[in-house]
């Protein structure tokens, strides 16, 4: 299911799980979707599932398994951020890890 809100309008709408990506918009199973409470004078719009809504096609797989294989692979030597940053071993995901000082 994906969860929806509009902030200024106090409106949350929990639906179907949505195809495309949107600000405001987060993905949750069935339990957490159905379990969603808001705040106070806030209003819920709930989209009951019809169960013919199209699932992701083939080619939405495998761009998905594209983007995974890709960010997966090591770095080359040439593209590692390290040479640009002038910071040994800090690499693309460098905000997590620990600087000598």
């Amino acid at each position: 299911m994906t969860l929806t809100y509009v902030y200024a309008d106090s409106i949350a709408v929990v639906g179907p799980l949505a195809t495309f990506a949107e600000p405001h918009a987060y993905d949750l199973c069935e339990i957490h979707g159905e379990r969603l409470t808001v705040p106070n004078g806030w209003n819920v719009i709930r989209q009951e599932r019809t169960g013919t809504e199209p699932g992701p096609t083939d080619e939405d797989l495998m761009a998905i398994a594209d983007a995974v294989r890709e960010i997966a692979l090591p770095a080359k030597a040439s593209d590692e951020p390290a040479a640009q940053t002038g910071v040994p071993g800090l690499g693309r995901r460098g905000h997590l890890r620990a600087v000598r000082s």
